[in-house]
């Protein structure tokens, strides 16, 4: 055996090695979940950092090199994962150097594939146990295509949100950028418009950071401000003293 062939057989049985443990289930259940395949390889990298190179949080160059994706898909991939709940980004701190630091949280992940294993949306084929037809597989696929379609209706103004963002920045937005966003929108409950007037009057003022606008957000929810009429209306009364 020649040296490259050596160095190839060597290098495959490193690999065996070296596996990664991916649940079947994910690879079973994603599209029901309403995932892509990029959502899905994005979730697997993240397995795979942490269990063979004990990276808990890989940055957004390292996925766009393992993905071969740019920043934008993988942001945008991310912000739709965050928003389901099916991934989190816990801050924890080191005990012996008090370092922080952030990790990915693939939680709210197993629980929703949990639950769609516990409700028979994905049954568990027993041994010897018969398979569905084709064709009605093919129909509780397309029933759950269609319930989480209806589902993602609001993620596609999401997307277009963190797109502003990105142009806005003129960079990718990190996962705890887009984690801010998200929080925005389903734990504060403010409406698009006025994260994307803030984001303008941020702009104006030249402070274009997150923590700036946070506070416009807080002080308008404050002072029950509730559309961009009401946004300008309160930043004239600010801006007189009134």
């Amino acid at each position: 055996m020649n040296d490259a062939g050596g160095t190839a057989a060597s290098l495959a049985e490193a690999y065996m090695d070296g596996a990664a443990s991916i649940p079947y289930a994910l690879l079973r259940v994603y599209r029901m979940l309403g995932l892509t395949d990029t959502d899905c390889m994005l979730l697997i990298q993240v397995l795979a950092f942490r269990q063979l190179e004990q990276n808990d949080f890989p940055t957004m160059e390292q996925l766009q090199q393992r993905l071969g994706a740019s920043g934008t898909v993988i942001g945008e991939s991310l912000q739709k994962l965050i928003r389901r709940g099916l991934i989190a980004i816990d801050e924890v701190s080191d005990p012996a150097s008090g370092i922080r630091a952030e990790r990915y949280n693939l939680g709210g992940l197993f629980q929703a594939i949990a639950q769609l294993v516990v409700s028979g949306e994905a049954p568990v084929r027993a041994a010897g146990a018969q398979a569905p037809s084709a064709a009605q597989g093919a129909a509780d696929f397309a029933g759950a295509g269609d319930r989480y379609a209806r589902e993602d209706g609001p993620g596609a103004e999401t997307v277009s949100l963190f797109a502003v963002f990105e142009r806005e920045f003129g960079r990718p937005i990190s996962p705890m950028e887009a984690e801010t966003i998200a929080g925005w929108l389903d734990q504060d409950k403010y409406a698009e418009e006025l994260i994307l007037f803030a984001l303008k009057e941020s702009v104006f003022a030249g402070k274009l950071s997150f923590r700036y606008m946070d506070r416009i957000l807080l002080e308008w929810s404050r002072n029950r401000v509730r559309s961009v009429e009401d946004a300008r209306a309160h930043a004239q009364r600010f801006r007189t003293g009134r």
